[in-house]
């Protein structure tokens, strides 16, 4: 290995992310924008989980390439299957998402 290269950092995703949320968000929703939402902020978590990541619509839009009503309509589906919290210091402040993880509450 090249001294000057450095190895590319791993996201660590529960299998449960992969085996069954793909399938239930994708599949059985219809709404594959919503994983795609839910693995950025999954990969934009800090090092502690569960910390919230400070997102707009639009910061979320430009870092998947979907729409911003496509993000919108993610989030919302997100906030109702109850994997990510959100959060505002006042109505008008960027929005935190906290990721959640329900299956490791079973």
């Amino acid at each position: 290995m090249d001294a000057m290269r450095r190895p590319t950092p791993t996201l660590p995703v529960d299998r449960y992310v992969v085996d069954v949320l793909l399938r239930d968000l994708v599949g059985h929703d219809k709404r594959p924008a919503a994983f795609l939402v839910y693995l950025r902020l999954l990969a934009s978590e800090p090092g502690r989980p569960g910390a919230g990541i400070a997102a707009s619509l639009r910061d979320l839009a430009e870092q998947t390439g979907l729409s911003r009503s496509a993000v919108q309509a993610a989030v919302a589906t997100l906030r109702r299957r109850q994997l990510i919290a959100t959060r505002r210091a006042h109505p008008t402040a960027t929005p935190v998402h906290r990721v959640l993880r329900p299956w490791r509450n079973r």
